[in-house]
């Protein structure tokens, strides 16, 4: 098993930034360049308890689709979503919030399982472990881009 421990720190209210983790259309942008599409299930808004996702998206040059349900969530701390179908043998990510004195640490915990026996342990180390953590810092980094400039230009009270 592998396991990808990020952290991100935002400087937003908890709720806003437990919401913007659960929100399928700011996934969708942040996954761009993989051009990582919502095509079944709940495909647009934010996704709640109990709800599936299925995305497609082209991962080391083909197409993949990754169907993940919602199994665990407690407003506004934690979340888990789990593949119900995909290219893993398993893929559980945990989503964590911590409210700090003035942000939100937003913590990922992503444990997975790679089909395949040594080829696909091989092909963990060598390129599949870098990709995920690029693709969720990235998808983090454009969630705490995203809700910052929002908050920044909100009208003071």
């Amino acid at each position: 098993m592998t396991t990808i421990n990020l952290q991100t720190l935002i400087q937003a209210p908890i709720e806003v930034v437990f919401n913007a983790a659960r929100n399928i259309d700011l996934h969708m942008d942040s996954a761009i360049h993989t051009k990582e599409k919502a095509i079944a299930g709940k495909t647009s808004g934010v996704i709640e308890l109990y709800e599936t996702v299925t995305w497609r998206g082209k991962h080391f040059g083909l197409y993949l689709k990754h169907q993940s349900k919602i199994t665990s969530l407690r407003y506004p701390t934690y979340f888990i979503d789990e593949m119900i179908q995909g290219h893993f043998k398993s893929f559980k990510h945990q989503h964590i919030f911590k409210k700090t004195e003035t942000r939100t640490e937003m913590i990922d915990i992503l444990e997975y399982k790679v089909p395949y026996g040594a080829l696909g342990e091989i092909f963990d180390r060598l390129f599949l472990k870098k990709h995920l953590i690029r693709f969720l810092s990235g998808r983090n980094q454009f969630i705490k881009t995203e809700i910052e400039k929002k908050i920044k230009n909100l009208p003071e009270k």
